[in-house]
């Protein structure tokens, strides 16, 4: 039986994500060129066209026509990613609590001084609105 699609993006969906939002769009051929220059962990071309494919289908990408070969462009930028993926986690982890999360977060790491008086700039901002 197939394993069933992850709903967010897994470790080399992500890898290749980055190289489409930092270096734009592009062809698998350059996606892999790109991945192999900053990892020593080498891709084949397969591999890249395979995960840039299963990219497509889930809608993070879509592909244009360039002579022969296909150019790959993103659908979803870097931030709305992210906050999907947060999200996603929320969900999971804290029962859709946001505040458990960041409660998580706080009590994990620790903050200091200067980042709480940042964060209480940024509540004080948002109570506001």
């Amino acid at each position: 039986m197939p394993r069933k699609p992850s709903e967010t993006l897994t470790e080399a969906e992500l890898r290749i994500m980055h190289v489409i939002w930092q270096k734009g769009p592009g062809s698998v051929q350059q996606i892999q060129d790109a991945l192999n220059n900053t990892s020593s962990d080498l891709l084949a071309y397969n591999t890249v066209l395979t995960t840039v494919r299963i990219l497509e289908r889930k809608g993070y990408v879509e592909h244009s026509k360039d002579g022969r070969a296909h150019i790959y462009s993103p659908l979803v930028e870097r931030e709305e990613a992210s906050r999907s993926e947060i999200r996603h986690l929320v969900s999971r982890f804290f029962e859709n609590s946001h505040e458990d999360l960041v409660l998580n977060i706080l009590e994990d790491r620790g903050v200091a001084p200067e980042e709480l008086n940042r964060l209480r700039k940024m509540l004080e901002r948002s109570d506001g609105k």
